[in-house]
């Protein structure tokens, strides 16, 4: 079971200098530093990527690198159809997006009034609260692997995400009250349109959108069996070069967009000539969040505001099975760059350094942090071996009740979270980048009890984690939690048990032996699954246990 996927870190200047204006000597320069980039997956022997880098809505230069099948040794070019995952998620909010136009629905609209037979939650939750992520619905890909769906292995449809959804009898938070990633409110609009407009989300989309703007290779895959032309087969690495991982999914919204880098190139033009939906389209698909409290959110229809070394982004991420993609925009610039891959490359980080090539006599560093903190551009520096050793440590956060660990390895920190592990560069003695992510851990003093840990993700509040002495339990103590649970949200038994380390384990089906380690009081905490919260009963003795992810907050279960 692997949920590495949840931590999604898993984010007007000079004049650009238009392609004309730069001679034939830069532009090649500037291709050969992007060939650079990708030269790692540029072989016959690995899958790879495909790029396209978007100019004044046209490809001023686009590129494949690797294969797309090394079954047949057909390599990835510019017209190569990717799976491209969430980045499909930016398509569903634009047909909700026409139909508000359409006057077909409003976006303060009661979800209930199109799926009468979604649960009610004792809480209104709004088409808006979907599109931004601030219903509080629980993540369908968790639900479904807590219920022993394995994430692209089985068939996954949409029936099977509703199957979920429907059992659920609470939210993660109250609409509106927080920001959450939940690819289940995108599931939610794919069927909002297919109610409202009588089409499937791609029978509409390919009407709409793709065929006007001649995104010939672009469509929904709502059948996983399809015959597809040109498409790259995803991969991930192995000891001994690489397997097949593709996905198995006939459900779309949150997912399953086929297209090309060419293409959406295509939808990067539209931005600027609003040839489909017009300049109130595009206002609309830019319009950020608002919590209950006024607060604006980064997140808007599928895209997510965010800055790149001082110039405004509009982007997004997608990642599923071996398939990664990056879209990313700079709206003042009139410039973009697609990038996808048929294997778990990190195509956020590249599509940045290609931009940080057409783009670098406009970058400036921006602090991240409180003013007089240190930039993204600031020189890394050492840090004494008493400063590491102080600033090592279990950290936790109470949402979710979420962990990192901070590790001193060889005179260097590393930050471990959802089962990756990242090196943290020092910028000063409490500031460090988490490279090559836009992410930057901040250590203060706690009012002398302690240290705390702040990680700032992009331009996003930062998310406070409290360092915490993790427990010991004995094995006799370990004894309290061994039984059988039971989840009336849930269709499937959990076993909890010792295993041969001596250490924690919970089983449900397909997903044997999942180790949980000691955290705080009653809280085991595993690195692939979550944290599990154990309850106990007024004599003292363990009663059930609330199970938090990245995406689904405290599912309770009782002990059988």
């Amino acid at each position: 079971m692997n949920y590495s996927y949840r931590l999604r870190l898993v984010f007007p200047l000079m004049a650009l200098v238009s392609a004309c204006d730069s001679g034939p000597e830069m532009q090649a320069d500037q291709t050969t530093r992007v060939d650079e980039i990708f030269a790692d997956w540029d072989k016959p022997v690995t899958p790879g990527c495909s790029v396209a880098v978007i100019r004044d809505g046209g490809v001023i230069y686009s590129n494949g690198y690797g294969m797309a099948s090394l079954d047949y040794d057909i390599p990835n070019s510019a017209d190569t159809v990717f799976h491209v995952a969430s980045v499909s998620k930016q398509f569903t909010a634009a047909a909700i997006a026409l139909l508000v136009l359409d006057d077909k629905l409003s976006l303060d609209d009661d979800v209930h009034e199109y799926v009468p037979e979604l649960p009610n939650f004792g809480h209104p939750i709004t088409i808006r609260n979907l599109v931004h992520h601030t219903s509080g619905l629980r993540d369908q890909w968790e639900l479904l692997e807590l219920n022993g769906w394995r994430y692209s292995q089985d068939l996954i449809t949409d029936e099977d995400v509703m199957s979920v959804v429907m059992k659920q009898r609470n939210l993660n938070f109250t609409p509106g009250e927080q920001y959450l990633y939940s690819n289940t409110g995108y599931t939610l609009l794919s069927l909002i349109v297919k109610r409202v407009s009588g089409k499937s989300l791609r029978e509409f989309t390919t009407e709409r959108i793709f065929e006007p703007l001649k995104m010939d290779s672009t469509f929904f895959r709502d059948d996983f069996r399809e015959v597809v032309k040109n498409q790259a087969y995803g991969y991930v690495p192995t000891e001994d070069g690489f397997e097949l991982s593709v996905t198995n999914f006939d459900t779309v919204g949150a997912t399953s967009l086929l297209t090309t880098v060419e293409d959406l190139a295509h939808w990067e033009a539209n931005f600027d000539s609003g040839q489909v939906g017009g300049r109130d389209f595009v206002e609309l698909m830019y319009q950020r969040g608002r919590l209950t409290d006024g607060k604006e959110i980064d997140y808007a229809f599928g895209l997510q505001h965010g800055d790149f070394r001082g110039l405004k982004v509009i982007e997004h991420s997608g990642g599923d099975a071996g398939y990664r993609a990056h879209f990313m925009r700079f709206p003042e610039q009139r410039f973009a760059v697609a990038c996808v891959c048929n294997v778990p490359a990190n195509p956020g980080v590249l599509a940045r350094e290609v931009a940080g090539i057409y783009l670098e006599d406009q970058l400036l560093p921006v602090a991240k942090t409180e003013p007089g903190g240190p930039d993204e551009t600031s020189a890394p520096i050492e840090l004494e071996e008493r400063l590491l050793a102080a600033r090592a440590g279990l950290y936790w956060h109470s949402e979710g009740d979420q962990f990192i660990d901070i590790l001193n390895s060889n005179g260097q920190l590393r930050i471990r979270a959802s089962g990756g592990e990242f090196p943290l560069t020092p910028l000063t003695a409490d500031y460090f980048r988490v490279d090559p992510f836009p992410v930057q851990v901040v250590f203060a003093t706690n009012e002398g009890e302690g240290t705390d840990v702040e990680l700032v993700v992009g331009s996003a509040d930062p998310r406070k984690y409290t360092r915490v002495i993790a427990t010991s339990p004995s094995t006799e103590k370990l004894t309290e939690y061994v039984g059988t649970y039971a989840s009336d949200e849930l269709d499937v038994p959990y076993r909890v048990a010792i295993d041969e380390a001596g250490l924690l384990s919970i089983s449900w089906l397909k997903n044997p032996d999942q180790q949980f380690r000691p955290a705080m009081a009653d809280v085991f905490r595993s690195d692939d699954v979550g944290s599990a919260r154990f309850m106990r009963d007024e004599n003292g003795k363990v009663s059930g246990f609330g199970l938090s992810t990245g995406r689904v907050r405290d599912l309770k279960f009782l002990r059988q």
